[in-house]
C-alpha cells in the first residue's frame, strides 16, 4: 500500500521559458540581453520574463519596460508569442507523459509530476528527474529545474530553490535542513504583504513559521495562516490532478473598446461574435475546451461588470460559446446607458480530448458538423487572411466586425488552489 509520506513528486519549471523560446527562435539573439513582455514599438507594457543575462543586469519580471531599459540599456525587447509557448508546453507534456499519467500544470512553464507508480520501471526520483532534464536539453532545446519531493510544496521549493538548469531533492528526511533555513517569502503563497506582516511578528524564515504555535498563526493570519504552517511543516497532502483533466492555464479571454458605442442588440451580437470566434479559434488551435464562459461589460458611464455560466458541454465551438455569450449579455443588461467595450472569456479549460457524456438531448454528431466547419474557416483564415471568410452577421456593421481581435488575447494561469 502506497502512503502519502511514500510519494515521489516531481515539479519541472523550465528556465526562462518565454525568453528561451524565443531565442531557439532568434539564434541572432544568443548571448544578447533578451526580455518578453509589453509593446516594444509603443514602449509600454511590462516584463513578463527576462534571459539570465538580463536578470543578471537587474531586469525583474513586472518591472516596466522604460525601467528594464534603465538597467540594461543593450537590452532586447520581444513581443509575447503565446501561441508558441503553449505549443512547447504541449511538447514538453508529451515527454512527461511517458513517465505519468499524473501531470498537474501549474501554467505555461511549470508542472507537478507525480512518478511514485513509474519508480518500478524508471528508477527512483532523482533518476527519473535527470532523465527528463536531459531530454528537455536533448529533445526541445531547453533546459529545467526539477525539485524531488515527497508533496508539492517541497517538490515546488525544490526547483526553485537552484537555477538554472538544476535538480534539487527535498526528501522527507532532508527538507528541514534544505528547507527550513530559507527566507520565508520562498514559500508559496507567501506574497509580498503575508512577508511583511510575518517579518514584524519575528518570522524570517520558512523554520520559523513551522516551529510557530498553529493556534496563535491561525489567530493573526487566519485560515491561510494554518495552511501556511501546514506547508512548512511539510503536511501538504494535496494530490496531483491526473493528465488531461485542466489545460496549462486558466482561461483565454478577449476584450475591445468599440469604434462607437453600442446602441442595439445587434450592435452587441455583432461584437460578441467576433470576439467569440477569435476566442473559440485560440482554443482549437491550443487543443482546449471551455467549461465556462464569461462576459465582461463596461458602459460609456465606465460601470462594469462580468457575469460567467457554466455550460453544459466542455466546447470549443464558436457557435456555442458565441451563444452562450449573448444569452449572458441579454439576461443581465438592461440598457441604461450605451455600451462602450465588451469581453468574452472561456474559463475552466480542459484539453480537447476531455472525455465527458452528453444527455440524450445532446447531438455528437451535430456538434461534430459544427467543430469541423470552424476548423474549416480555421484554415481558409490561415491561408488567406482574417477578413477573407466572415459571417452573414458581420456584414450589418463593416465597422463592428473589423475589430482587429487577432491581437488582443489574454490568458491565466493557474494557482495552487485552482
Amino acid at each position: 500500500m502506497i502512503f502519502l509520506s511514500d510519494r515521489v513528486i516531481l515539479h519541472s519549471d523550465i528556465n526562462s521559458c518565454y525568453a528561451t523560446i524565443e531565442h531557439l527562435h532568434h539564434p541572432e539573439l544568443v548571448g544578447k540581453p533578451l526580455a518578453v513582455g509589453g509593446d516594444p514599438e509603443a514602449r509600454h507594457g511590462i516584463v513578463l520574463t527576462a534571459d539570465y543575462l538580463a536578470k543578471k543586469k537587474g531586469v525583474k519580471t513586472g518591472m516596466a519596460l522604460w525601467q528594464a531599459k534603465q538597467v540594461c540599456p543593450e537590452i532586447t525587447f520581444v513581443p509575447p508569442n503565446m501561441d508558441l509557448y503553449l505549443r512547447f508546453s504541449r511538447m514538453a507534456h508529451e515527454i512527461y507523459s511517458e513517465y505519468t499519467d499524473l501531470q498537474e500544470p501549474y501554467g505555461i512553464d511549470e508542472c507537478w509530476l507525480d512518478v511514485t507508480d513509474s519508480k518500478i520501471i524508471k528508477g527512483d526520483g532523482l533518476t527519473i528527474a535527470k532523465e527528463i532534464s536531459n531530454r528537455m536539453k536533448k529533445e526541445l532545446g531547453v533546459t529545467v529545474s526539477i525539485g524531488v519531493s515527497f508533496n508539492k510544496i517541497f517538490a515546488k521549493l525544490g526547483s526553485d530553490y537552484k537555477k538554472p538548469d538544476a535538480i534539487t531533492t527535498m526528501y522527507k528526511e532532508e527538507f528541514k535542513t534544505k528547507a527550513w533555513k530559507l527566507p520565508v517569502s520562498d514559500l508559496l503563497y507567501v506574497g509580498r504583504s503575508t512577508n511583511s506582516k510575518m517579518q514584524k511578528y519575528g518570522i524570517h524564515t520558512i523554520g520559523d513559521l513551522a516551529r510557530t504555535d498553529i493556534d496563535w498563526i491561525t489567530g493573526i493570519f487566519g485560515k491561510m495562516g494554518a495552511i501556511l504552517w501546514s506547508f512548512a511543516n511539510g503536511y501538504d497532502e494535496s494530490p496531483v490532478k491526473k493528465e488531461n483533466t485542466s489545460a496549462p492555464i486558466k482561461s483565454i479571454g478577449n476584450g475591445t473598446t468599440t469604434p462607437r458605442d453600442l446602441e442595439t442588440d445587434e450592435d452587441v451580437k455583432i461584437v460578441l461574435y467576433n470576439l467569440a470566434e477569435s476566442v473559440a479559434a485560440r482554443l482549437r488551435k491550443n487543443g482546449f475546451k471551455c467549461r465556462v464562459v464569461e462576459i465582461s461589460i463596461r458602459d460609456n458611464k465606465l460601470i462594469s461588470f462580468s457575469r460567467q455560466k457554466k455550460l453544459q458541454n466542455a466546447t470549443n465551438i464558436t457557435g456555442e460559446i458565441a451563444q452562450s455569450a449573448y444569452a449572458l449579455f441579454k439576461e443581465n443588461y438592461l440598457w441604461n446607458n450605451p455600451i462602450r467595450s465588451l469581453g468574452v472569456r472561456g474559463a475552466d479549460l480542459v484539453n480537447d480530448n476531455y472525455w465527458e457524456q452528453l444527455d440524450i438531448f445532446s447531438s455528437a454528431e451535430y456538434r461534430d458538423k459544427l467543430l469541423k466547419a470552424d476548423r474549416a474557416v480555421d484554415d481558409i483564415r490561415r491561408r488567406f487572411g482574417y477578413f477573407s471568410i466572415q459571417r452573414g452577421l458581420m456584414y450589418k456593421d463593416k465597422k463592428l466586425s473589423h475589430l482587429d481581435c487577432e491581437s488582443m488575447h489574454t490568458v491565466h494561469p493557474h494557482t495552487f488552489f485552482g
